[in-house]
């Protein structure tokens, strides 16, 4: 049993594997760069994001937005205060997102013209590590309140990311957050990765995200992590989401070599 639901679950990251790889080619004949956020529930992903997006809409920049949830368009609703084009993909229960469904929504949502899309995916640092979904970057976020060993907790996650962003580093202090040992716990799964340090209450570190982000939309070398997404079992049966649209004017895997 266990054996079948071993074979089960490589069919499926196999299939999805190959269906990201097109839609990143079809992505990159389009123009379109797709940033993927991946952290836990509560990082301030969301906060951070609108943030990022509101920037972006000053400067006239051609974004869009997806944000993956179980339930309720509350994510949607507090993105599309950016002004930037905003969809809610709901997921009912799925705990991430697949290179299906987002090759879906690219093909009947995409506003006209958008070069970077921004999908915010369901919040869970297991599953989502491992469904790669054709993106251009992969950001992974977490908070300074989660502790510094985060990184060893969750080594697939962290170590397939091209760019670590701390959160709320303005309860630092009060969190007792060690910031060198969190450092050090990034470096020893992810060698090389640049932290971003950011708080979306003061907007610190948004312009930095922002810009790191449109480098590697014009073009930029990314980072090449250690680690690739890497299959596991979780017991979900994949299905599609239902999406609804914001009209907005204006088992961890282990490390491996």
């Amino acid at each position: 049993m266990c054996d079948s639901m071993d074979e089960i679950t490589q069919a499926v990251l196999a299939r999805n594997d190959g269906l990201a790889a097109d839609l990143r080619e079809e992505l990159a004949r389009r123009g379109v760069s797709v940033v993927n956020l991946l952290s836990s529930p509560g990082s301030g992903k969301t906060e951070l994001l609108g943030r990022v997006l509101a920037r972006a809409v000053e400067r006239s920049l051609p974004v869009a937005a997806l944000t993956a949830d179980l339930a309720t368009e509350n994510d949607a609703d507090r993105l599309a205060r950016s002004g930037a084009p905003v969809k809610q993909l709901l997921t009912d229960g799925l705990c991430h997102l697949e290179a299906r469904q987002l090759r879906g929504h690219v093909e009947s949502w995409l506003p006209a013209g958008t070069s970077l899309l921004f999908v915010e995916n369901v919040g869970n640092l297991v599953c989502p590590a491992s469904y790669d979904l054709g993106e251009s970057l992969r950001i992974v976020l977490m908070a300074v309140t989660e502790g510094e060993d985060k990184p060893l907790k969750y080594p697939t996650a962290f170590g397939s990311a091209h760019l670590v962003v701390l959160t709320k580093t303005d309860l630092a202090g009060p969190a007792g957050f060690d910031e060198t040992a969190f450092e050090t716990n990034v470096q020893r799964v992810n060698p090389g990765v640049e932290v971003v340090r950011s708080c979306a209450r003061t907007g610190a570190g948004v312009d930095v995200l922002l810009e790191r982000v449109l480098a590697v939309r014009d073009g930029a070398p990314v980072h090449r992590p250690p680690l690739a997404p890497r299959p596991h079992t979780h017991g979900h049966t994949p299905s599609d989401t239902r999406t609804h649209t914001h009209t907005h004017e204006g088992a961890e895997a282990g490390l491996v070599p």
